[in-house]
């Protein structure tokens, strides 16, 4: 069983809501990493709690959600290893991890519908990373940012 962390700001609450009902029904232990209402929060604050437990190794991926996901993306990408990949179409999803093998993905719920999302989600999570060329790409970006604190 794979082990997800979710975290979302104010905009992306309702779709995080949404994605651990969902993900839970189907096997997946979802860590709500917050947060918890549809309360103002600004995703500096609200984001990095996913993806520094996906780097260390206490979840195996990591999901962030907000209005369009850019700003998530940004914050989850902040953490050194974190290798978050915005998506918003099945192309997206697919190449997120077998290219760029991504531990976390960055939806917005403005821009996609909650089916929508959950299927980009389980594309996301069902590929493989193809290895080859990638790797060396991959073993780049690790070395690339500050570490945590």
């Amino acid at each position: 069983m794979k082990r997800i962390a979710l975290a979302s700001d104010h905009a992306g609450f309702a779709l995080k809501s949404y994605l651990i009902e969902e993900l839970s029904q189907r096997n997946y232990d979802c860590v709500d990493c917050g947060t918890f209402s549809a309360e103002s929060v600004d995703y500096p604050d609200s984001i990095p709690p996913a993806p520094i437990r996906v780097v260390q190794g206490d979840c195996d991926a990591g999901i962030v959600l907000g209005g369009s996901g850019n700003g998530e993306a940004m914050a989850a990408n902040k953490i050194q290893g974190a290798r978050c990949a915005l998506v918003w179409n099945e192309e997206s999803a697919r190449l997120a991890r077998q290219h760029n093998n991504a531990n976390l993905i960055a939806m917005g719920e403005r821009l996609l519908d909650r089916e929508e999302a959950l299927r980009l989600t389980l594309i996301w999570l069902e590929e493989s990373f193809e290895g080859g060329r990638h790797v060396r790409r991959i073993e780049k970006l690790n070395q690339m940012g500050q570490p945590i604190s």
